[in-house]
C-alpha cells in the first residue's frame, strides 16, 4: 500500500531538519530521560500547535520550557497564574501617559515567541480565557484594535492535577485549543542518578547556544503541510474519530478540529523521522497526546491514562 512508500529526505538538502536534531539533541542533554515527550514538544510545535503539560511540581516542566526556548533562539516569557491575575496582566492596556495627553497601548507578556503560562489551572476562567484569542488568531485585541502576536507563536502552558487544593478545571474549549497534552513523570533511576551526580541543570541551561534560528524554524513549519497524507491515512483518521463518537466508552467523540490535529501532528512526527509522507505509525505515536484531553470516559477508571486511552482505539481501529 502507499503506507510504504514514504522516501526518506536527504540532510544535505535540507541542512534546517539536521539543525532541529541538533536541537534535540540539545534538549536531551539536559532534560534527562525523557526523549519521547521531547520529541513530542517539537512535533507539536513544528504543526504550529501549543502544548499543555500536566504533572506534579518539580518533574521538569519549567526547566523543558526554558531550554526549548533557548535551544531554538526563541523569545521566552513566562506568565505565572494565580486566582488574582487579570486578563490585561496577560494581554496588555492602554496606559495614560499626561506629557503626550494621550492614551498608549503597553504589551503584555504574551508578546513573546514562547511562552510558559505556568500552572494555568489556578487563574480564574476569566483570565484563562484570555488565552483564547492569541492561541487561535495569532493576536490580541485590546479597545477594539487587533493586534498581531510575534512568529512563531507557541504557547507551553502546565497544569497541576485537579486534586490539588486552588485550581480552576480549564473549560473545554481551552483544552481544545491545546494541539497536544502530555505529562513528564518520574525519571527512570538512571537518569535521575545522574541528574543527582551531574551538573545543575540551570548552570547547563545557561552555557546552552541556539541551535536553530526562529527563520529556520518557520520554514520547517511550512513544510509540515507538504508531508504527504494519502487516501488510505486519511480513511484511517476518520475511522478513529468515527469510533470514538460511535464508542459507547465516551461521552463525546473526537470533532473534525481534533481529527485535523491528528492529521497535522502525524505530519510533523513524519517530518521528524524525515520521511516524505505519513504512515499509520506516525499517526499511533502522536494518538494520546492528540486525543487524551478530547475524549472524557464514561465511567471513571483507577490507573487509565493517556497512553491507555489511546492503546484502546489503536486495538479497536483497524489499519485501512
Amino acid at each position: 500500500m502507499e503506507f510504504k512508500t514514504a522516501s526518506r529526505l536527504q540532510d544535505a538538502s535540507q541542512p534546517s531538519l539536521g539543525d532541529l536534531h541538533l536541537a534535540m539533541e540539545a534538549i536531551n542533554r539536559i532534560i534527562l530521560g525523557k526523549p519521547d515527550a521531547i520529541r513530542l514538544c517539537l512535533a507539536c510545535l513544528l504543526a504550529r500547535g501549543h502544548l499543555l503539560i500536566e504533572d506534579i511540581p518539580g518533574v521538569g516542566k519549567t526547566t523543558l520550557a526554558q531550554t526549548l526556548a533557548r535551544a531554538l533562539g526563541l523569545d521566552y516569557r513566562r506568565i505565572q497564574f494565580t486566582s488574582d491575575l487579570l486578563p490585561a496582566d496577560i494581554i496588555g492596556a492602554a496606559i495614560w501617559h499626561r506629557d503626550s495627553g494621550e492614551f498608549r497601548f503597553q504589551a503584555g507578556p504574551i508578546f513573546a515567541q514562547l511562552i510558559l503560562a505556568d500552572e494555568v489551572n489556578r487563574a480564574t476562567p476569566k483570565t484563562q480565557s484570555a488565552l483564547l484569542e492569541a492561541m487561535e488568531e495569532h493576536q490580541v485585541t485590546v479597545d477594539g484594535n487587533s493586534r498581531k502576536l510575534p512568529e512563531p507563536f507557541f504557547v507551553i502552558a502546565t497544569q497541576n492535577p485537579h486534586y490539588q487544593v486552588g485550581t480552576f478545571p480549564l473549560p473545554e474549549s481551552q483544552l481544545d485549543r491545546f494541539l497536544m497534552r502530555i505529562d513528564l513523570g518520574y525519571p527512570n533511576a538512571g537518569a535521575e542518578r545522574e541528574l543527582l551526580e551531574g551538573r545543575d541543570r540551570r548552570e547547563m541551561l545557561h552555557d546552552l547556544e541556539p541551535v536553530l534560528a526562529p527563520e529556520k524554524l518557520m520554514t520547517l513549519q511550512a513544510r509540515v503541510t507538504d508531508i504527504h497524507t494519502s487516501a488510505a491515512l486519511l480513511d484511517y483518521i476518520q475511522a478513529i474519530a468515527r469510533y470514538t463518537r460511535e464508542s459507547p466508552d465516551f461521552v463525546n467523540g473526537l470533532s473534525p478540529r481534533a481529527a485535523l490535529a491528528l492529521k497535522r501532528a502525524a505530519q510533523a512526527w513524519a517530518l521528524l523521522d524525515k520521511r516524505t509522507a505519513v504512515i499509520p505509525e506516525d499517526v499511533q505515536a502522536v494518538m494520546p497526546g492528540v486525543i487524551s484531553h478530547r475524549l472524557r470516559p464514561r465511567r471513571e477508571e483507577q490507573g487509565v491514562n493517556a497512553a491507555e486511552i489511546a492503546r484502546r482505539v489503536v486495538e479497536a481501529v483497524p489499519i485501512p
